[in-house]
């Protein structure tokens, strides 16, 4: 997590012409300019996950762009790039980074503060966090830390503060969905058991991404096939 880039195999620091996304990887053949080892997949994969999720971010965002269309579509990328790393990092390592989390909400909070703001737009927003944080908070204390983690406690902060109100709900039903398919699926094919230890925070990233993008058209489906009869 600290300094520059370097190759996982030999450490030796990557120049500016390695870190280019997906290009430099198809111009080095896939291998360490330095030691010739092989780079994993996960390199070129997270750089076009993040690609495409920037593209996504930038078309949605481009028909509300006002007068601070530069910092908008700056924050929302540095956001984008924040919940990327903290997926790969929760998923290979079980931990929540926090020195990348607390600078994410710090930012977060100063951008909903950029006037023209509303004082109802900051209750959404405090509803959405004192819900969300509130939830995991009560489920870690009852389990003493057993069924959740403290680290899913914080991201749901930043949760609150990029989805507000009522997004929230349909970014923690998301997370929630799909952890329980992904949970039971690694059950049949006996990859996890009922009591092993999975990441949640992946999951509540991946419900946090559709609830920025697609949160009212998803209401909307709900709404439709549920409750209107």
């Amino acid at each position: 997590m600290d300094g520059r880039s370097f190759c996982p195999h030999c450490k030796h620091m990557l120049c500016w012409q390695d870190l280019f996304p997906v290009f430099s990887l198809i111009f080095l053949g896939g291998k360490c300019r330095y030691c010739r080892k092989k780079i994993s997949i996960q390199y070129p994969l997270v750089e076009l996950l993040t690609g495409i999720l920037f593209v996504l971010t930038f078309n949605y965002l481009y028909p509300i762009l006002t007068l601070f269309q530069g910092v908008s579509v700056l924050y929302w990328f540095y956001i984008v790039s924040v919940l990327v790393v903290i997926f790969i990092y929760d998923l290979k390592h079980y931990i929540i980074p926090d020195k990348v989390l607390f600078p994410a909400i710090v930012v977060a909070i100063v951008y909903n503060l950029i006037p023209p703001f509303h004082w109802p737009h900051l209750f959404y927003i405090f509803l959405a966090i004192a819900v969300a944080s509130g939830f995991f908070l009560t489920i870690f204390l009852l389990s003493r830390g057993r069924a959740m983690g403290f680290g899913d406690v914080k991201l749901a902060i930043l949760m609150g503060l990029l989805v507000g109100w009522p997004n929230i709900l349909v970014a923690l039903f998301l997370a929630f969905f799909f952890g329980a398919i992904i949970g039971i699926i690694l059950m049949v094919f006996g990859k996890k058991g009922l009591k092993s230890e999975i990441p949640f925070g992946p999951f509540l990233i991946a419900g946090t991404f559709m609830a920025m993008l697609w949160a009212a058209p998803l209401i909307n489906l709900y709404f439709r096939f549920f409750l209107i009869k």
